[in-house]
This record gives C-alpha cells, structure tokens and sequence, in this order.
C-alpha cells in the first residue's frame, strides 16, 4: 500500500511540475507534443567479425583460416528528430554501426530510408536525414542546468514497443568511466544517470525535462539481467549539440587538443601542492611544440576553467577540449604557484591523447599510454593499449616493460583501450601480470 501511495505522490508531483490542467494531474499535455519528435529507427547490415584465436601470429602462421567474416546483423533503436525542416535525426552510433539501410518510422506509421550525415563513436552519437514534411521536432534545453532529483521523462521504442514512456528522475551528472562496447576507444563521456526505465530499444530516444525539452539522447543501462534495474545514461545535449555541429560541417568529429597530459587534482595532491581546492585539472606533462607550450602552460599548474566555465577534473577538460573547434582560441584560467593566471590557447588538431599511468597507480608511474596509434605496426590486427614512453629508472623499466609494446591483458583479463586498462588497475591492490605484445612474441611482465 505504501508503494502504491509513493507512486501516486511521485506522478502528481511530476505533473504539478509540468504545469498540468489545474483540474486534472498529468503529463499527457507535455507528451503530446513531444512523442511525435521521437522515432522508431530500423538497420541491416553487415558485421566484420573477427577471430579472437586468430590474431596470435602463432595460431594464423599455423591455420590457414580467415582472420574475420561478414556476418548480418539486424537492429532497432530510437531517435529524436531536431530539425523538422531539415529532417535531421539524432540517435546513437551503436545502434547505425554498421548500417546498409536505415529505416525511420514516424509516430504516424510513415516510413522512411534514412541517409547517414555522420556518426562519433566516441560520443556515441549519429545524424540521420530523412526527406519528409510535417515532422515535429524536440528544441534542446540546457542540460548544464539540470540538478539531481530534476524530473526526468524517457521516450523510445523499448522491446520494440512503439512510443513507450517511463517517468524518473535524474540520478547524478557527469558519470564517467564505462565501458559499454569494448569495440569503442577514446570515448567521451560525461552521462545524465537516471531511474527512469530504458531498456534494449530505448538506446537513441529522448529524455526530457517536464516543460518537453530534450535534455538528452538515452544510450545505455546497467544491468545484470538485460532489462532495467533503474540505472540508465544519456548523452547531454550540450555534448550532443556540439557533435551534431561538427557532423554537419564535416561529417564527423575533428577532436581538438591543448598538448598537455592532464591528471585530476585530487585532495592529497592539492595538499602537497599547497592548493585551498581539490578542483580541476592537474597538468603533468606539457607536450614539445604544442599550443600549451606557447601560451605558457607549465607542468604542475592547476586548469580551473575554460572560457570562464568551472573545470571539475581532467575529464571535464577532456571534454571541453576534445569537443571544441579545431583553430578555436579559448581561454585557460589556472592555478601556480597560489597566483591565478589566464592564457589564451588555440585548440589544435588533435593526435594520439597519452595517459599518464602514475596518475592511477604507482605501479605505472613513469608510464605514458595511448590507444594503439595509426602509424604502430600492429594498428588493426590487435586490440590493447600501447606503451608510449617509459621513463627510465621507473618500476616499470625495471620489469622490463618498453615503449611499442601492446598491453593485450593485465592480471588474466583483456583490455581494449587506455580507459579500460585504467579502471582495471585501479581494481588491483596486488602485483600488475601484463600480457604484452611485442613484435611477433606475447609476454608476460610482472610489475610489483
């Protein structure tokens, strides 16, 4: 009884907040103009998929086997229209990877072929366009503006049930740190966490505010089962309208850089740095030629804002940075040496990002790594973490450990990317075991 009595007190609450008909409490007003803005979205395809046996060189010198095969794939998912006049359409990357034919469905039944402007798995964000008029679009609100325990309402096509609508709240900001697709490097993360239902066909749908704007695009869910379980994210509009900017300019996304290797600034640093704040990004290497190094950017300051917005740590400045014009000059507020100081800093084109390994564990202190570069010899045919730079004298030098080789695994479990690697070892208490690749050979180097 007092589960029913919660529910109907959440309900009305909501649509109090939504402005309902003083008469009658619902959020149907609101939905009514939203819902028709939400899509269900079709895919075929073809899937690359590969042989795990057969990326050792022992087991392909010794098989004659294909190393991988096409295979069909079919998919659903949702989208949100955000120019009717335009026919754009924005959904998740996961859901047209890989696409052949994409088909959007209206609320109305009509159906659509869809082509693709463009799509970031880093953001895990795609553009379609369909050519059809009398469409309803959903105007983006600030999701910057969001605050815990907002009212939250997702729209997509769960299970493939069309239009379907779950009502939440947000249950924190800025979630980082998943690896939803191990397929997926150098992702970009900054999710709105919810409780309200999303489920395997929400992923591309709509999460709204009660006044029936988009505050974000829902993406995925934790869960054990594969259904629901009250935690799910969205990409925020701020990320996704920068996307779908660069999208249609360029048809995809050209990530911007500083040239700095950053680190959060966490409390015991800010003390022995003498800080009165554990907030913002630590800088710990200043990259040769870079623009940081010519707009006077120093290991050891402390990025506070940029373009006088508040930096929470270094993937808030990742963020900001990584999504921003290349050739656009910003403003860097930081921290040395107790003196606040601005610079003035043009975004460059943006390389391969290094991590510095120290910043989780002093195992790797001295450990710089990247997702495996372009120009690397093994690009392509295996999945890890490459060795960029290893100071001489570390604990790692001393195991052994080299820059080129490929962290394939650490301590028996494999690792696709510097994100996943990083999380990993901040699990481990114990001796680092690294599965490594080097040239034709895998070892094992263990870092105590």
């Amino acid at each position: 009884m007092f589960r029913l009595l919660r529910a109907v007190a959440l309900f009305s609450l909501a649509a109090i907040a939504a402005g309902a008909h003083a008469d009658k409490f619902s959020a149907a007003p609101v939905l009514k103009e939203a819902t028709p803005a939400v899509v269900n979205i079709s895919v075929r395809g073809r899937r690359v998929q590969r042989n795990p046996l057969l990326e050792d060189p022992f087991f392909r010198r010794f098989f004659n086997a294909p190393q991988q095969r096409s295979v069909p794939v079919q998919s659903v998912g949702s989208g949100v229209i955000v120019d009717a006049e335009e026919g754009l359409v924005v959904t998740n990357h996961h859901v047209v990877k890989d696409a052949e034919t994409i088909v959007v469905t209206l609320l109305d039944r009509r159906d659509f072929e869809a082509t693709l402007v463009g799509s970031d798995a880093g953001t895990d964000v795609a553009l379609l366009r369909i050519d059809a008029d009398d469409l309803t679009e959903l105007r983006p609100s600030d999701s910057e503006m969001l605050e815990v325990g907002d009212f939250v309402v997702a729209i997509g096509n769960p299970f493939g049930l069309r239009h379907t609508v779950t009502l939440g709240i947000v249950s924190a900001l800025g979630r980082t740190g998943f690896n939803f697709d191990a397929g997926y490097q150098d992702s970009y993360q900054d999710f709105i966490q919810t409780d309200a239902s999303i489920n395997r066909g929400n992923s591309g749908g709509a999460l709204i505010d009660l006044d029936g704007r988009l505050v974000g695009i829902n993406t995925a869910i934790i869960s054990s089962s594969g259904g629901s379980v009250g935690i799910g994210f969205a990409v925020p509009t701020r990320m996704v309208t920068a996307v779908v900017a660069q999208l249609l300019e360029h048809g995809e996304v050209r990530r911007g850089q500083l040239g700095v290797i950053i680190r959060d600034l966490t409390p015991d640093l800010a003390e022995g740095l003498d800080l009165d704040q554990a907030q913002g990004a630590l800088v710990s290497e200043v990259m040769e030629g870079s623009h940081a190094e010519k707009a006077d950017i120093r290991p050891y300051d402390v990025i506070v804002s940029v373009d006088g917005e508040a930096i929470e740590g270094a993937n808030d400045l990742r963020n900001r940075v990584g999504l921003g014009r290349v050739g656009e000059e910003v403003e860097i507020e930081l921290i040395r040496d107790g003196e606040r100081l601005k610079r003035k800093v043009v975004i460059g084109e943006r390389g391969v990002t290094l991590a510095d390994g120290g910043a989780t564990s002093e195992r790797l202190e001295g450990v710089a790594l990247r997702d495996i570069s372009p120009d690397h010899p093994l690009f392509g045919e295996v999945r890890g973490v490459e060795v960029a730079r290893v100071d001489a004298g570390s604990r790692a030098a001393r195991e052994g450990l080299r820059p080129g080789d490929i962290i394939l695994g650490v301590n028996r479990r494999r690792v696709a990317n510097v994100q996943e690697l990083l999380d990993l070892v901040e699990e481990l208490p114990r001796t680092l075991a690294l599965w490594v690749q080097r040239g034709e050979r895998r070892i094992f180097i263990a870092i105590p």
